[in-house]
């Protein structure tokens, strides 16, 4: 799998690349997460999202399909005792309906074919009222930005949505799921965090 490949030296590429982003997106989805929360996160990585969490509610799962993230995320988790690291695939979770307060995927959706049905899937293991929170990255006319993403694509893992802020907030409403809110994690690849709701009565 391309992500196991990645596993080892992706943290310090990531800092190296997009610092600002990579340290501060974690932080930005930790505003929405309260102590009494359950929360999901899909496409976990090596954690560096986790780890802003897992502090911040009463209880992580957190979840990835490439077992070397996993691996990495586990070791950087391993001093908080409210996580519990599972391998699953975004499309396919092994949970009940609405288990879970809040559900975060980070810089994913942007990679999938069909971001739609993962969508859905994040939304049904969340309970009405609560979030789910998708982080992504801003790729716009920056030319650097752009070469970067020709780089990664060339390596295996392709963009098949390339986002502004105007054109992911469009894309989320063509899923019929519009943002309540989009925040901009500032950085050299700019990432919008965006919170959806799951209609229905507050449990």
């Amino acid at each position: 799998m391309i992500w196991d490949k990645f596993s080892a030296f992706y943290d310090r590429a990531e800092t190296l690349f997009n610092r600002e982003v990579f340290l501060n997106t974690g932080k930005v989805c930790a505003e929405y997460i309260e102590s009494s929360d359950r929360v999901l996160e899909c496409a976990c990585g090596t954690g560096a999202i986790s780890v802003w969490i897992a502090p911040a509610c009463r209880e992580l799962t957190v979840t990835d399909l490439s077992h070397k993230m996993l691996a990495q995320a586990d070791k950087k988790l391993a001093r908080f005792d409210n996580v519990r690291i599972r391998h699953a695939d975004i499309f396919r979770l092994r949970c009940p309906d609405g288990s879970f307060d809040k559900v975060i995927a980070g810089n994913v959706i942007h990679l999938l074919d069909e971001p739609g049905k993962a969508l859905e899937e994040l939304l049904r293991v969340c309970r009405p009222g609560g979030l789910v929170i998708l982080p992504t990255y801003l790729i716009g006319n920056d030319s650097l930005n752009r070469a970067v993403v020709a780089g990664i694509d060339k390596a295996g893992v392709n963009f098949r949505h390339r986002f502004e802020l105007g054109t992911y907030r469009s894309f989320l409403e063509e899923l019929g799921h519009p943002a309540r809110e989009i925040k901009v994690v500032k950085g050299r690849m700019p990432c919008a965090v965006a919170v959806i709701e799951k209609k229905g009565e507050q449990e």
